[in-house]
C-alpha cells in the first residue's frame, strides 16, 4: 500500500492541486500538476486510493501514459484490467474506451502525455461502477 507521502518520496514530479477542473469525470479526489502545455500536453496526475476516472474516448490522438509511483490499473473496453506500476508504459491508441485509476489500497501516479492531432478530442463517458472496480484483485 502507498500512501500519499511515499508518492511524493518516489515521483520526481509534483502531485499539483486538487483535480476539481475534471472532477465530474472521476469517482473519488485526483490531483493535477500541469507540466507542460506546448507542442505536447503533458501532466502528472496522482490519484487517491480507489479513485479512477471515468471511461473515456480519446479521439483522433491518442494518450500515452507513463506510472512513477504506487500502483494502479488501467483497463481497454471489452478486456481485463492491467495492473500498474512504476515504470509501466500504457500506449493508449486513438478511438480506444479506457479507464485508469489507483488501486483500491495504493495512491498512484503517472504521467499522461496527449498525443497532439488536428480537431483531436476526449469524450467523457460513464463512470466505471462499483461493482466493475470491486472486482479488481
Amino acid at each position: 500500500m502507498s500512501t500519499l507521502e511515499e508518492i511524493k518520496k518516489e515521483s520526481p514530479f509534483p502531485v499539483g492541486e486538487e483535480n476539481t477542473a475534471y472532477a465530474q469525470y472521476f469517482v473519488g479526489k485526483s490531483y493535477l500538476a500541469g507540466l507542460n502545455m506546448e507542442q505536447v500536453p503533458v501532466a502528472n496526475v496522482t490519484f487517491e486510493p480507489a479513485c479512477r476516472n471515468n471511461w473515456h474516448i480519446h479521439h483522433k490522438g491518442g494518450q500515452i501514459l507513463l506510472c512513477t509511483a504506487g500502483k494502479g490499473y488501467y483497463q481497454e473496453w471489452g478486456k481485463e484490467p492491467q495492473e500498474l506500476h512504476r515504470g509501466d508504459v500504457v500506449n493508449i491508441p486513438p478511438e480506444v474506451k479506457h479507464w485508469h485509476g489507483a488501486a483500491p489500497d495504493s495512491w498512484f501516479s503517472h504521467i499522461a502525455l496527449s498525443v497532439p492531432s488536428e480537431d483531436g478530442s476526449c469524450e467523457w463517458c460513464e463512470a466505471v461502477s462499483d461493482e466493475d472496480y470491486n472486482k479488481l484483485n
